[in-house]
Protein backbone atom coordinates (compact mmCIF):
# COMPACT_ATOMS: atom_id res chain seq x y z
CA UNK A 1 0.00 0.00 0.00
CA UNK A 2 2.78 2.42 0.51
CA UNK A 3 3.76 1.91 -3.30
CA UNK A 4 0.17 3.52 -4.13
CA UNK A 5 0.30 7.67 -4.90
CA UNK A 6 -1.47 9.31 -1.78
CA UNK A 7 -3.31 12.57 -2.07
CA UNK A 8 -2.42 15.54 -0.62
CA UNK A 9 -2.32 15.71 3.21
CA UNK A 10 -2.45 12.21 3.56
CA UNK A 11 -0.91 10.51 6.64
CA UNK A 12 -0.18 14.47 7.74
CA UNK A 13 -1.10 14.90 11.68
CA UNK A 14 -3.04 12.60 12.79
CA UNK A 15 -4.11 10.69 10.06
CA UNK A 16 -4.20 7.72 8.63
CA UNK A 17 -3.49 6.05 5.70
CA UNK A 18 -4.09 3.11 3.11
CA UNK A 19 -1.21 1.21 4.68
CA UNK A 20 -2.62 2.13 8.60
CA UNK A 21 -5.59 0.45 7.94
CA UNK A 22 -3.91 -2.87 6.20
CA UNK A 23 -1.57 -2.87 9.21
CA UNK A 24 -4.38 -2.68 11.47
CA UNK A 25 -5.98 -5.76 9.92
CA UNK A 26 -2.86 -7.36 10.52
CA UNK A 27 -2.88 -7.20 13.90
CA UNK A 28 -6.37 -7.88 13.84
CA UNK A 29 -6.06 -11.00 12.00
CA UNK A 30 -3.17 -12.07 14.74
CA UNK A 31 -5.00 -11.40 17.52
CA UNK A 32 -8.02 -13.47 16.55
CA UNK A 33 -5.10 -16.64 15.65
CA UNK A 34 -3.74 -16.32 18.48
CA UNK A 35 -7.50 -16.98 20.37
CA UNK A 36 -8.10 -19.66 18.10
CA UNK A 37 -5.13 -21.30 19.04
CA UNK A 38 -5.48 -21.03 22.52
CA UNK A 39 -1.76 -20.63 22.63
CA UNK A 40 0.98 -18.41 23.88
CA UNK A 41 2.07 -16.59 20.69
CA UNK A 42 4.94 -15.11 22.19
CA UNK A 43 8.09 -15.58 24.71
CA UNK A 44 8.97 -14.93 28.00
CA UNK A 45 11.51 -12.48 26.62
CA UNK A 46 9.57 -10.87 23.50
CA UNK A 47 6.91 -9.99 26.14
CA UNK A 48 9.33 -8.49 28.27
CA UNK A 49 10.92 -6.06 25.51
CA UNK A 50 7.87 -5.81 23.70
CA UNK A 51 6.07 -4.85 26.88
CA UNK A 52 8.65 -2.28 28.15
CA UNK A 53 7.43 0.63 25.40
CA UNK A 54 3.52 -0.74 26.39
CA UNK A 55 4.15 0.47 30.12
CA UNK A 56 6.10 4.15 29.36
CA UNK A 57 3.89 5.34 26.83
CA UNK A 58 0.50 4.26 28.48
CA UNK A 59 2.44 6.48 32.01
CA UNK A 60 3.41 9.26 29.28
CA UNK A 61 -0.43 9.39 28.08
CA UNK A 62 -1.34 11.05 31.36
CA UNK A 63 0.51 13.84 31.19
CA UNK A 64 -0.89 14.81 27.59
CA UNK A 65 -3.12 18.49 27.27
CA UNK A 66 -6.20 16.49 25.89
CA UNK A 67 -7.46 13.48 25.59
CA UNK A 68 -7.17 13.34 22.43
CA UNK A 69 -3.91 13.97 21.96
CA UNK A 70 -3.50 11.05 24.32
CA UNK A 71 -5.53 8.40 22.30
CA UNK A 72 -3.68 9.50 19.03
CA UNK A 73 -0.16 9.79 20.40
CA UNK A 74 -0.84 6.22 21.95
CA UNK A 75 -2.54 4.88 19.22
CA UNK A 76 0.60 6.14 17.11
CA UNK A 77 3.39 4.78 19.14
CA UNK A 78 1.54 0.70 20.03
CA UNK A 79 1.10 1.00 15.93
CA UNK A 80 4.59 1.40 15.41
CA UNK A 81 6.70 0.00 18.55
CA UNK A 82 4.14 -2.98 19.42
CA UNK A 83 1.28 -4.39 17.73
CA UNK A 84 2.87 -4.35 13.92
CA UNK A 85 6.34 -5.56 15.35
CA UNK A 86 4.71 -8.33 17.61
CA UNK A 87 2.41 -9.56 14.35
CA UNK A 88 5.39 -9.50 11.71
CA UNK A 89 7.01 -11.81 14.75
CA UNK A 90 3.69 -13.41 14.95
CA UNK A 91 3.41 -14.21 11.16
CA UNK A 92 7.16 -14.79 10.02
CA UNK A 93 7.20 -18.60 10.09
CA UNK A 94 10.87 -19.65 9.19
CA UNK A 95 13.84 -17.88 7.09
CA UNK A 96 11.73 -18.52 3.66
CA UNK A 97 9.13 -16.37 4.58
CA UNK A 98 11.92 -13.75 6.26
CA UNK A 99 13.59 -13.33 2.73
CA UNK A 100 10.24 -12.95 1.49
CA UNK A 101 9.57 -10.16 3.13
CA UNK A 102 13.56 -8.86 2.31
CA UNK A 103 12.87 -8.37 -1.23
CA UNK A 104 9.33 -7.24 -0.62
CA UNK A 105 11.53 -4.20 0.99
CA UNK A 106 13.84 -4.46 -2.45
CA UNK A 107 10.78 -4.38 -4.68
CA UNK A 108 9.23 -1.27 -2.91
CA UNK A 109 12.38 0.58 -2.66
CA UNK A 110 12.69 0.35 -6.19
CA UNK A 111 9.24 1.14 -7.32
CA UNK A 112 9.63 4.43 -5.06
CA UNK A 113 13.09 4.62 -6.27
CA UNK A 114 12.43 4.67 -10.17
CA UNK A 115 9.43 7.15 -9.42
CA UNK A 116 11.68 9.17 -7.81
CA UNK A 117 14.70 8.92 -10.55
CA UNK A 118 12.02 9.97 -13.09
CA UNK A 119 10.97 13.48 -10.79
CA UNK A 120 14.57 14.16 -11.03
CA UNK A 121 15.28 13.99 -14.72
CA UNK A 122 11.94 15.49 -15.70
CA UNK A 123 11.91 18.66 -13.07
CA UNK A 124 8.80 17.19 -11.33
CA UNK A 125 10.11 16.36 -7.76
CA UNK A 126 9.95 18.53 -4.44
CA UNK A 127 11.72 22.06 -4.71
CA UNK A 128 15.51 21.93 -3.70
CA UNK A 129 17.42 24.79 -3.60
CA UNK A 130 14.85 26.65 -6.50
CA UNK A 131 14.21 23.50 -8.50
CA UNK A 132 11.58 20.65 -8.38
CA UNK A 133 14.19 17.88 -8.51
CA UNK A 134 14.03 16.45 -5.28
CA UNK A 135 13.43 12.74 -5.65
CA UNK A 136 10.38 11.96 -2.80
CA UNK A 137 8.53 8.91 -4.83
CA UNK A 138 4.47 9.27 -4.43
CA UNK A 139 5.18 10.93 -0.63
CA UNK A 140 5.06 13.88 -2.08
CA UNK A 141 6.60 17.06 -1.01
CA UNK A 142 5.23 17.12 2.73
CA UNK A 143 7.02 14.02 3.23
CA UNK A 144 10.83 14.27 1.83
CA UNK A 145 12.14 12.10 3.75
CA UNK A 146 9.42 9.08 2.89
CA UNK A 147 11.47 7.73 -0.44
CA UNK A 148 14.64 8.34 1.48
CA UNK A 149 13.47 5.56 4.13
CA UNK A 150 11.80 3.24 2.26
CA UNK A 151 14.91 3.39 -0.31
CA UNK A 152 17.22 2.44 2.59
CA UNK A 153 15.62 -0.40 3.90
CA UNK A 154 15.38 -1.57 0.48
CA UNK A 155 19.54 -1.12 -0.15
CA UNK A 156 20.10 -2.27 3.42
CA UNK A 157 18.42 -5.65 2.61
CA UNK A 158 19.54 -6.34 -0.72
CA UNK A 159 23.42 -5.64 0.55
CA UNK A 160 22.46 -8.44 3.70
CA UNK A 161 20.93 -10.31 0.40
CA UNK A 162 24.29 -10.24 -1.13
CA UNK A 163 26.38 -10.78 0.90
CA UNK A 164 24.40 -13.63 3.40
CA UNK A 165 24.92 -16.81 0.97
CA UNK A 166 21.61 -17.59 2.04
CA UNK A 167 20.49 -18.12 -2.11
CA UNK A 168 21.47 -19.37 -5.64
CA UNK A 169 24.60 -16.96 -6.94
CA UNK A 170 22.24 -16.23 -9.64
CA UNK A 171 20.33 -14.53 -6.45
CA UNK A 172 22.98 -13.25 -4.78
CA UNK A 173 23.97 -11.10 -8.17
CA UNK A 174 20.38 -9.69 -8.81
CA UNK A 175 20.25 -8.48 -4.60
CA UNK A 176 23.80 -7.03 -5.83
CA UNK A 177 22.46 -5.07 -8.72
CA UNK A 178 19.55 -3.63 -7.00
CA UNK A 179 21.62 -2.40 -3.97
CA UNK A 180 23.83 -0.94 -6.76
CA UNK A 181 20.61 0.71 -8.57
CA UNK A 182 18.63 1.53 -5.33
CA UNK A 183 22.17 3.98 -4.26
CA UNK A 184 21.18 6.37 -6.74
CA UNK A 185 17.34 7.50 -5.69
CA UNK A 186 18.93 7.44 -2.23
CA UNK A 187 21.62 10.03 -3.36
CA UNK A 188 19.03 12.26 -5.32
CA UNK A 189 16.89 12.43 -2.09
CA UNK A 190 19.20 14.73 -0.81
CA UNK A 191 18.68 12.99 2.30
CA UNK A 192 21.49 13.59 4.42
CA UNK A 193 20.74 11.76 7.30
CA UNK A 194 19.39 8.41 5.48
CA UNK A 195 23.35 8.87 3.19
CA UNK A 196 25.15 8.37 6.70
CA UNK A 197 23.07 5.48 8.31
CA UNK A 198 23.03 3.90 5.27
CA UNK A 199 26.54 4.29 4.44
CA UNK A 200 27.11 3.69 8.30
CA UNK A 201 25.16 -0.09 7.96
CA UNK A 202 26.83 -0.90 4.75
CA UNK A 203 30.16 -0.75 5.92
CA UNK A 204 29.12 -2.94 8.94
CA UNK A 205 27.52 -5.43 7.51
CA UNK A 206 30.06 -6.00 4.25
CA UNK A 207 32.91 -5.98 7.35
CA UNK A 208 30.91 -8.81 9.22
CA UNK A 209 29.94 -10.73 6.05
CA UNK A 210 34.14 -11.54 5.90
CA UNK A 211 37.06 -9.31 5.74
CA UNK A 212 38.82 -10.38 2.65
CA UNK A 213 35.55 -9.79 0.72
CA UNK A 214 35.04 -6.44 2.31
CA UNK A 215 37.86 -5.20 0.91
CA UNK A 216 36.78 -6.06 -2.91
CA UNK A 217 33.24 -5.02 -2.45
CA UNK A 218 34.33 -1.60 -0.56
CA UNK A 219 36.69 -1.47 -3.77
CA UNK A 220 33.50 -2.01 -6.25
CA UNK A 221 31.55 0.83 -3.89
CA UNK A 222 34.15 3.68 -4.57
CA UNK A 223 34.85 2.35 -8.49
CA UNK A 224 30.80 3.08 -8.59
CA UNK A 225 30.44 5.96 -7.13
CA UNK A 226 33.34 7.28 -8.89
CA UNK A 227 31.44 6.43 -11.96
CA UNK A 228 28.08 7.67 -11.04
CA UNK A 229 29.55 11.24 -9.62
CA UNK A 230 32.11 11.94 -11.79
CA UNK A 231 31.45 9.91 -15.01
CA UNK A 232 27.46 9.90 -15.16
CA UNK A 233 27.32 13.62 -13.29
CA UNK A 234 24.46 12.18 -11.17
CA UNK A 235 23.23 14.79 -8.71
CA UNK A 236 26.14 17.07 -9.92
CA UNK A 237 26.89 20.08 -7.93
CA UNK A 238 23.98 20.24 -6.42
CA UNK A 239 25.04 16.51 -5.06
CA UNK A 240 28.14 17.78 -4.28
CA UNK A 241 27.05 20.94 -2.25
CA UNK A 242 24.86 18.59 -0.16
CA UNK A 243 27.84 16.14 0.96
CA UNK A 244 30.10 18.67 1.68
CA UNK A 245 27.35 20.05 4.11
CA UNK A 246 27.85 17.14 5.88
CA UNK A 247 30.93 18.50 7.71
CA UNK A 248 29.66 22.02 7.83
CA UNK A 249 26.77 21.38 10.64
CA UNK A 250 29.09 23.84 12.91
CA UNK A 251 31.32 25.90 10.90
CA UNK A 252 28.46 27.58 8.43
CA UNK A 253 25.51 25.24 9.16
CA UNK A 254 22.40 26.30 6.39
CA UNK A 255 18.99 26.97 7.70
CA UNK A 256 17.77 23.22 8.07
CA UNK A 257 20.35 22.62 9.98
CA UNK A 258 19.84 25.53 12.59
CA UNK A 259 16.53 24.72 12.96
CA UNK A 260 17.27 21.01 13.91
CA UNK A 261 19.56 22.31 16.22
CA UNK A 262 17.25 24.90 17.61
CA UNK A 263 14.76 22.42 18.44
CA UNK A 264 16.67 20.05 19.85
CA UNK A 265 17.80 22.34 22.38
CA UNK A 266 14.38 23.22 23.06
CA UNK A 267 13.58 19.63 23.14
CA UNK A 268 16.60 19.19 25.95
CA UNK A 269 14.87 22.50 28.11
CA UNK A 270 11.72 21.29 27.83
CA UNK A 271 13.64 17.39 29.54
CA UNK A 272 15.07 19.72 31.71
CA UNK A 273 11.85 21.74 33.13
CA UNK A 274 9.88 17.14 33.17
CA UNK A 275 12.94 15.40 33.84
CA UNK A 276 10.73 12.13 34.70
CA UNK A 277 7.63 12.65 32.23
CA UNK A 278 7.62 15.20 30.27
CA UNK A 279 5.66 17.47 28.66
CA UNK A 280 2.86 15.35 27.83
CA UNK A 281 2.48 13.37 24.19
CA UNK A 282 2.21 15.11 21.34
CA UNK A 283 2.44 18.69 23.62
CA UNK A 284 5.95 18.98 21.80
CA UNK A 285 4.61 21.95 19.20
CA UNK A 286 2.84 23.43 22.57
CA UNK A 287 5.97 24.11 24.03
CA UNK A 288 8.45 25.00 21.30
CA UNK A 289 7.92 27.88 21.00
CA UNK A 290 8.71 29.11 24.93
CA UNK A 291 11.96 27.11 24.97
CA UNK A 292 13.35 27.97 21.21
CA UNK A 293 15.89 30.52 20.64
CA UNK A 294 15.06 33.37 17.83
CA UNK A 295 17.18 31.67 15.55
CA UNK A 296 14.18 29.22 14.78
CA UNK A 297 12.30 29.94 11.26
CA UNK A 298 8.86 29.49 11.01
CA UNK A 299 8.88 26.64 9.29
CA UNK A 300 10.48 24.86 6.20
CA UNK A 301 9.35 25.65 2.28
CA UNK A 302 6.95 22.85 0.61
CA UNK A 303 6.77 22.88 -3.18
CA UNK A 304 6.76 20.57 -6.03
CA UNK A 305 5.86 17.53 -6.65
CA UNK A 306 2.08 18.48 -7.22
CA UNK A 307 1.82 20.42 -4.13
CA UNK A 308 1.47 24.34 -4.00
CA UNK A 309 4.14 26.74 -2.05
CA UNK A 310 3.59 26.71 1.88
CA UNK A 311 5.49 27.09 4.88
CA UNK A 312 5.50 23.66 6.85
CA UNK A 313 5.62 24.13 10.57
CA UNK A 314 8.60 22.46 12.26
CA UNK A 315 6.17 20.36 14.81
CA UNK A 316 8.44 18.07 16.13
CA UNK A 317 12.33 17.94 16.88
CA UNK A 318 13.40 15.60 14.04
CA UNK A 319 15.21 13.29 16.37
CA UNK A 320 13.61 10.22 18.00
CA UNK A 321 15.33 10.38 21.27
CA UNK A 322 14.79 13.99 22.02
CA UNK A 323 11.17 13.72 20.94
CA UNK A 324 10.80 10.65 23.45
CA UNK A 325 12.60 12.32 26.12
CA UNK A 326 10.63 15.79 26.07
CA UNK A 327 7.63 14.88 25.82
CA UNK A 328 7.75 11.46 27.60
CA UNK A 329 10.49 11.92 30.34
CA UNK A 330 14.07 9.82 30.68
CA UNK A 331 11.88 6.87 32.25
CA UNK A 332 10.03 6.26 29.04
CA UNK A 333 13.31 7.15 26.94
CA UNK A 334 14.83 4.29 28.85
CA UNK A 335 12.54 1.96 28.41
CA UNK A 336 11.98 1.75 24.83
CA UNK A 337 15.52 2.77 23.87
CA UNK A 338 16.21 -0.14 26.46
CA UNK A 339 14.34 -2.77 24.16
CA UNK A 340 15.78 -1.28 20.95
CA UNK A 341 19.00 -2.22 22.72
CA UNK A 342 17.58 -5.35 23.78
CA UNK A 343 16.70 -6.81 20.40
CA UNK A 344 20.04 -5.57 18.95
CA UNK A 345 22.39 -7.26 21.56
CA UNK A 346 20.12 -10.40 21.08
CA UNK A 347 20.70 -10.15 17.55
CA UNK A 348 24.04 -9.75 17.42
CA UNK A 349 24.51 -12.78 19.78
CA UNK A 350 22.12 -14.61 17.14
CA UNK A 351 24.47 -13.44 13.88
CA UNK A 352 27.50 -14.81 15.59
CA UNK A 353 25.58 -18.25 15.82
CA UNK A 354 24.83 -17.69 12.10
CA UNK A 355 28.48 -17.40 11.45
CA UNK A 356 29.70 -20.07 13.23
CA UNK A 357 27.20 -22.97 11.69
CA UNK A 358 27.05 -20.82 8.44
CA UNK A 359 23.06 -20.79 8.12
CA UNK A 360 21.09 -17.53 7.84
CA UNK A 361 23.70 -15.20 7.95
CA UNK A 362 21.81 -12.99 5.14
CA UNK A 363 18.85 -12.55 7.63
CA UNK A 364 21.31 -12.18 10.47
CA UNK A 365 22.83 -8.87 8.11
CA UNK A 366 19.42 -8.06 7.07
CA UNK A 367 17.99 -7.38 11.07
CA UNK A 368 20.68 -6.41 12.71
CA UNK A 369 21.32 -3.91 9.48
CA UNK A 370 17.58 -2.67 9.51
CA UNK A 371 17.63 -2.39 13.11
CA UNK A 372 20.95 -0.49 13.51
CA UNK A 373 19.88 2.20 10.40
CA UNK A 374 16.58 2.89 12.35
CA UNK A 375 18.65 3.78 15.63
CA UNK A 376 21.00 5.84 13.53
CA UNK A 377 18.56 7.34 11.53
CA UNK A 378 16.46 8.50 14.85
CA UNK A 379 19.06 10.83 15.66
CA UNK A 380 18.05 12.96 12.65
CA UNK A 381 14.48 11.87 12.01
CA UNK A 382 11.33 10.49 14.73
CA UNK A 383 8.07 8.97 13.97
CA UNK A 384 6.02 10.35 11.51
CA UNK A 385 4.29 10.32 7.78
CA UNK A 386 3.04 7.70 5.59
CA UNK A 387 5.91 5.99 5.56
CA UNK A 388 6.06 5.01 9.93
CA UNK A 389 4.07 1.99 9.22
CA UNK A 390 6.98 0.50 7.59
CA UNK A 391 9.20 0.95 10.43
CA UNK A 392 7.34 -1.38 12.59
CA UNK A 393 7.80 -3.98 9.83
CA UNK A 394 11.26 -2.93 10.48
CA UNK A 395 11.26 -3.87 14.41
CA UNK A 396 9.35 -6.77 13.68
CA UNK A 397 11.78 -8.30 11.53
CA UNK A 398 14.36 -7.47 13.99
CA UNK A 399 12.33 -9.17 16.70
CA UNK A 400 11.91 -12.14 15.05
CA UNK A 401 15.75 -12.63 14.09
CA UNK A 402 16.11 -11.64 17.90
CA UNK A 403 13.68 -13.18 19.77
CA UNK A 404 11.93 -16.13 17.68
CA UNK A 405 13.18 -19.63 17.79
CA UNK A 406 12.55 -20.41 14.61
CA UNK A 407 15.16 -17.86 13.61
CA UNK A 408 18.01 -20.30 14.37
CA UNK A 409 16.22 -23.49 13.99
CA UNK A 410 16.19 -25.13 10.29
CA UNK A 411 17.60 -28.10 8.73
CA UNK A 412 21.17 -28.72 8.22
CA UNK A 413 20.73 -28.74 4.19
CA UNK A 414 19.08 -24.67 5.42
CA UNK A 415 21.09 -21.66 4.15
Amino acid sequence: MLGVPLGAGAGEGSGGTPADAVSGLVVLFCAVRAVRLRQRPLTRTALVVLGLPVVAVAVAALGADSPANAVAGMVRYYQVLVLVPAAVLLLVRDRGDFRLVGWSLVGLGLWQGSIGVYQYLTGTGASYAGEDIRAVGTFGATDVMGMSTVVAYGLVCAVALALGGGGTPRTRTVALVCALGLAVPLALSFSRGAWIATAVVCVLQIVLAGLRRAVRLLAVGVAAAVVLVGGFGVGSSMLQERLSSITQVTAAPDQSVTDRYTMWAAAIDMWEEHPATGVGLKNFPAYRDSHASIALSAGSDVAGAGAAFRRQPLLSPHNMYLLVLSEQGLLSLCAIAGAWAALLVCGVRRLGTAHRRKRGLDCALLACGLLTWQMIDFVYADIGGPSTVLTGVVFGLAAWWALAPAAVAGSAGER
